[in-house]
């Protein structure tokens, strides 16, 4: 099956060397239900899950968007990489010397290329500014700086912390001498064109450096802070084809393990905030680094977590910003707490003034529920001292409660709001369900209405498609290939019987394969036979195959009827065609014509009754 693409023998080793489900728990959050596992989809946005992934096939599949497959297809399309690409990078994860060469893993692309000298430069800047903090004369009054401010020499190198001198060319005249290309470095934002054309200067001057690192931890951007006076006090890495702040979180990679395995996240705002909090033992935590939360960082955020407490500044700004991620938040489906500091403190400050334990005890630890947070929010906006202000505070609360989906939290909020202001209770819910009838007549829609698989009402089960929805030959068609891929015998019974005649070239396409698959002497194995398409359309419709549930009432005379729908229906198609010219004959007064058809007609019904 190989015809000059990846060999089979390479494929079958790296799908034995990883198991998807830890390979697919590493980009999302999986929870098992059944014989399988469920989580949100990373290929397009969702707040239900409808993608499933089958430890016993070792395959992946959406409900939603159809994307499916094995864990090659999977890294190949979760990475952005070629089928080759992603082969060559889980041999080398699992350590396996399968000698693929540029002939299978194909040309690369000048992208591509740029793309990995870009992160060669990152890891040597990266290694030079922690180089210069911890060995240079220059470096010590950074390295005091950092001392100063509660950062031990264990944490700068945990966090990779560095130095970029006052000089205007060091890191300039490092990657000159390694060959670097220095406008491909001024494009990666490591490096800046002098105005007057003449060269180029170092990004970062005069700063501590704080890397900037992807999911597995590769360095591509960085942070610089002053420490002194001057502005900006924080300047990050511009936009790159490495570094999307939009989409980006400062320690995911580290906080990683920590995150799934307590399944809550505490979102920060800046690098000092998570770094002071992890030293204190808060090792979930991650930031946006000063850049305001996004729907893409949400939806990241909701992969790995279900619950998110923010732990932003304590001042004005902070706690508006902490106001307006919890819509982002909720809508990506996260449960959402907010960590209140008082003071107008940030978290850094409180640790620093208050010690480790009291951070976690009194701040992180007593994060309120996010209605809770809106109405404290809300209030600071009225005087309380003064009747009418009151009154509209509460009619404020009891909208922001009437929005509460659990009864249970609507009677508890009433009961908290009417026992501080001695308000009647039965008045209040009176009000509320007024307020919850005139919103009512909002559409009760999911997170995508014109797509039924992916709305409030999905539960993420998978669900085989019924005869009646599709053409009865092509779910005979979809079943036949489903027990194929389980049992040998059938497939070679099914090529005896009806060799390439499915009617959809794609599941002719998949019967072809089959063949093969089994006539090389390989034994029934989905992920494997679907890692040897090496085609992403088709190996989302195998994956889909897959998981059609034949285990009962699949026998000689169950396959030997799909195989007669599969070849009625060419004739079924001719017969139409017949009747629909015999009328145009008769029509246009052509006798002879009318009578041939007649009789075509009548030997494809034979043809029918007989078949």
């Amino acid at each position: 099956m190989s015809n000059g693409r990846i060999p089979d023998h390479v494929i079958d080793a790296v799908l034995k060397a990883h198991d998807i489900v830890e390979v697919v728990g590493k980009y999302v959050h999986l929870t098992k239900q059944g014989h399988y596992l469920k989580g949100l989809c990373p290929f397009h946005s969702e707040k239900t899950p409808s993608f499933t992934v089958t430890p016993e096939k070792q395959i992946y599949h959406c409900y939603g968007c159809g994307a499916g497959g094995q864990v090659i297809r999977f890294v190949a399309e979760i990475e952005g990489l070629s089928f080759g690409q992603a082969v060559r990078k889980l041999a080398e994860e699992a350590n396996l010397q399968v000698g693929l060469g540029a002939s299978h893993t194909g040309t690369e692309t000048k992208e591509s290329k740029e793309r990995a000298k870009l992160l060669e430069a990152y890891e040597l800047a990266d290694k030079l500014y922690q180089y210069i903090l911890h060995n240079t004369e220059q470096g010590k009054a950074a390295k005091q700086y950092l001392m100063g401010r509660g950062i031990t020499g264990k944490l700068m190198e945990t966090f990779g912390i560095g130095y970029a001198p006052s000089r205007w060319d060091t890191l300039v005249n490092l990657l000159d001498k390694k060959q670097f290309p220095l406008p491909l470095m001024e494009q990666g934002g490591l490096i800046s064109a002098k105005q007057d054309g003449t060269g180029y200067v170092d990004k970062f001057r005069d700063r501590v450096m704080f890397p900037i690192r992807d999911w597995k931890g590769q360095t591509i951007a960085f942070g610089g802070r002053l420490m002194g006076d001057g502005q900006p006090k924080y300047l990050n890495s511009p936009e790159s084809m490495l570094f999307h702040k939009s989409r980006t979180l400062y320690n995911l990679h580290a906080s990683r393990p920590q995150i799934r395995k307590m399944q809550e996240i505490v979102l920060f705002e800046g690098y000092m905030d998570v770094i002071r909090s992890w030293d204190a033992g808060v090792t979930n935590g991650v930031a946006t680094m000063g850049t305001a939360l996004t729907p893409e960082h949400a939806e990241a955020i909701r992969r790995l977590a279900e619950r998110v407490t923010v732990a932003y500044d304590g001042d004005n700004a902070g706690q508006s910003a902490a106001y307006k991620s919890i819509p982002l938040l909720e809508n990506a489906g996260c449960q959402v707490k907010i960590a209140v500091i008082p003071g107008g403190m940030d978290p850094d400050e409180y640790i620093a003034n208050h010690g480790s334990e009291r951070f976690v005890r009194e701040v992180i630890e007593t994060a309120v529920p996010s209605i809770k947070y809106k109405l404290l929010y809300f209030r600071k906006n009225y005087r309380m001292q003064e009747d009418g202000e009151r009154l509209r505070y509460i009619q404020q609360a009891l909208r922001l409660i009437a929005g509460l989906t659990s009864p249970i939290e609507r009677e508890h909020y009433v009961k908290d709001l009417t026992s501080e202001f001695r308000y009647s209770y039965d008045s209040a819910m009176q009000t509320l369900n007024e307020i919850r009838l005139q919103t009512e007549k909002n559409s009760r829609s999911g997170d995508n209405k014109p797509n039924p698989w992916n709305n409030g009402m999905n539960d993420g089960k998978p669900r085989e498609q019924t005869p009646s929805m599709i053409p009865a030959y092509q779910f005979a068609e979809r079943q036949l290939l489903a027990v194929m891929m389980l049992d040998r015998d059938v497939s070679q019974y099914v090529e005896r019987r009806l060799g390439d005649e499915f009617n959809m070239e794609a599941h002719a396409a998949i019967a072809a394969y089959l063949y093969a698959y089994y006539a090389q002497g390989y034994e029934p194995n989905a992920s494997m036979f679907i890692g040897m398409l090496q085609d992403d359309k088709l190996e989302s419709l195998a994956s889909s195959l897959t998981l059609i549930d034949n285990r009962n009432g699949v026998n000689e005379a169950v396959i030997d009827d799909y195989i007669r729908e599969i070849k009625k229906y060419p004739l079924l198609q001719q017969l139409e065609r017949k009747r629909e010219e015999i009328k145009q004959a008769e029509r246009m007064g052509d006798i002879p014509r009318a009578l041939q058809l007649g009789s075509e007609i009548i030997s494809l019904e034979k043809q029918l009754k007989s078949s």
